[in-house]
């Protein structure tokens, strides 16, 4: 049986992928810090299902994942996020410093442990949750933007580095997503995080998730390089005007 390892698996697009995988047939290994909830979730799936503990800034947190897992076929970076909507101006460091630690070095980390367990699957894959904001830079989200630009950099060298080899490697670029992405962003605050979906339907982790499982899906000799996934009413980085 194949085996996906999801990371930031304990709500949202995370959760949805690894209910979407193992609907496909996949084993699911979800990782997350809140592993109360990734191991109600791995009993919810069955299948093998685990749920284990998981902070991707923290390298024996990784290992411990990485020693627990005794195969690899998908790894799904999910976990990341963003910290703010501060101008450049009024940058907090702490909170960049957040955002690569958790987008970009967290997804070198998990990778790095897990790669002698993808080059060994028949048919390796890496699916790198990015995002449209490594695409479109906006005011307000320089900090988020420069993590994801830099998580774009990473996946683009390493599917240049495995050339050759059986592992895959896609990037996938999600817009706006009802999640609890703003809220987390925003502090907590609940009014505001509403706010961000008000004018436009946006998408829901389920929609996200139906492109992890399609690229899981696919023969081994096919890899999709990149996918950007969008709102119909999201144009960039912004909501498309109202008719």
């Amino acid at each position: 049986m194949r085996t996906a390892v999801v990371t930031g698996a304990s709500s949202g697009i995370g959760a949805a992928s690894a209910r979407a995988l193992a609907r496909d047939g996949w084993r699911v290994v979800l990782g997350a810090r809140r592993v109360e909830r990734v191991r109600k979730l791995a009993d919810e799936l069955g299948n093998g299902a685990l749920g284990l503990r998981l902070d991707v800034t923290d390298q024996a947190s990784v290992d411990a994942l990485a020693e627990a897992v005794d195969a690899c076929d998908l790894l799904v970076n999910n976990a990341g996020g963003a910290k703010g909507v501060r101008s450049i101006a009024q940058a907090d460091p702490a909170e960049w410093e957040w955002m690569f630690a958790t987008n970009v070095l967290g997804t070198v980390r998990v990778t790095k442990a897990l790669l002698p367990k993808l080059l060994a699957a028949p048919a390796g894959l890496v699916i790198d949750m990015v995002s449209i904001a490594g695409h479109y830079p906006y005011p307000g989200g320089a900090g988020y933007n420069a993590a994801k630009f830099g998580q774009r950099a990473l996946t683009s060298v390493l599917r240049q580095e495995l050339a050759g080899s059986p592992v895959r490697v896609t990037e996938l670029d999600p817009g706006m997503t009802v999640t609890e992405f703003s809220l987390v962003r925003l502090g907590g605050d609940e009014a505001a995080a509403a706010a961000v979906y008000e004018g436009v339907e946006p998408l829901q982790a389920a929609d996200v998730a139906e492109a992890v499982r399609w690229v899981a899906s696919l023969p081994a000799h096919v890899n999709i390089d990149s996918l950007t996934i969008a709102a119909r009413d999201q144009l960039g980085p912004r909501k498309a005007p109202q008719r």
